[in-house]
C-alpha cells in the first residue's frame, strides 16, 4: 500500500511550500491538486517522480467524485491531507456576484469538508489533516467578510473534527496565519500601496503547521503578532475589534 500526501492549491504560495516540505517526509507519492496543469507539471519537474499532478476544479462536484474514484482505484494510505486551496478578495459585500459567492463557499468550505470525508476511510492511525484557515477566523472582518466567514467555518470544523477523530489516532489541525507573503495578497488598492502588519514568509507558516500537526495540536498559530491578536480578540468585545480593523483599512476604501 502506497503512503501518500495530498496537497490542494499546490501550484503556488503556501501550497508549493507544503509540497517542498513534504518531500522530506517518508512518502511514496505526493498528490498535488489544482486547476493549472502546467504549473502542476512544473512542480513535478522541480521535485521529482514522487509528485503526482492531479488537475481538478474542487468547486465542481463531478471533480470531487472523480477524485473519490481515484482513491478507490489506487491502493493508498493517506498520511497527510493538506486542504490549502482557497479564494480571497477584499471588497464591499455588495460587490460580490452570485457566482463569486458560490465559488468562494464551495472552495473554502465544501471542498475541504468533502475531501476530508473522502480521505478518512483511507487513513490509518497517525494520519494528519491540515485545513488552512486564517487569523481572520478569530472575529468578524468587514470588507473581507465572506472570506473571513469561510475561514471561521474551517477553523470550527477542524477543531471539532479533531475531537471526533482523536480516538482513531487522526489529527486535524486548523492552520491560522495572519498576512502571508504570497501572490494572493493585493499589493495595491485604489492606487494606494497596502501595508500588511505582521506579514510573514510562507515557509514560516508551513513549517510551524507541520510541527504542530505532529504534536497533535488542533490549531496552529504562527508568529508572535498573530498570537497577540488571538489573545486580544478573546479579551475585547467583537464590536471593538471590528472598529479597530475598520480604522486600519479606511484609507484603502
Amino acid at each position: 500500500m502506497k503512503k501518500i500526501a495530498i496537497v490542494t492549491g499546490a501550484s503556488g504560495g503556501m501550497g508549493q511550500v507544503f509540497v517542498r516540505e513534504l518531500t522530506k517526509e517518508v512518502l511514496d507519492e505526493i498528490w498535488i491538486v489544482g486547476r493549472n496543469g502546467q504549473r502542476l507539471n512544473g512542480l513535478k519537474k522541480e521535485f521529482g517522480e514522487k509528485i503526482v499532478p492531479i488537475c481538478k476544479d474542487l468547486t465542481q462536484s463531478a471533480d470531487l467524485i472523480s477524485f473519490s474514484d481515484l482513491l478507490k482505484v489506487q491502493k493508498v494510505s493517506v498520511v497527510w491531507l493538506i486542504n490549502n486551496a482557497g479564494i480571497a478578495r477584499m471588497a464591499p459585500s455588495k460587490d460580490f456576484s452570485f457566482e463569486e459567492i458560490g465559488q468562494t463557499i464551495d472552495l473554502n468550505c465544501k471542498a475541504p469538508a468533502a475531501l476530508t470525508n473522502l480521505c478518512i476511510p483511507f487513513m490509518e492511525k497517525g494520519a494528519k489533516i491540515l485545513n488552512v484557515s486564517s487569523a481572520s477566523s478569530f472575529q468578524p472582518v468587514p470588507y473581507i467578510n465572506l472570506y473571513a466567514a469561510t475561514k471561521a467555518f474551517e477553523r470550527s470544523y477542524s477543531r471539532a473534527l479533531h475531537a471526533e477523530l482523536k480516538p482513531c489516532g487522526i489529527t486535524v489541525t486548523a492552520v491560522c496565519p495572519g498576512w502571508v507573503d504570497t501572490d494572493m495578497l493585493s499589493r495595491e488598492i485604489n492606487g494606494k500601496k497596502v501595508r500588511f502588519p505582521g506579514i510573514v514568509a510562507p515557509e514560516k507558516v508551513v513549517k510551524k503547521a507541520l510541527r504542530d500537526a505532529k504534536k497533535g495540536k488542533d490549531m496552529s498559530v504562527c508568529s508572535f503578532y498573530v498570537k497577540c491578536q488571538h489573545i486580544n480578540v478573546k479579551l475585547l468585545p467583537q464590536k471593538w475589534t471590528m472598529k479597530i480593523w475598520l480604522y486600519g483599512i479606511k484609507k484603502y476604501l
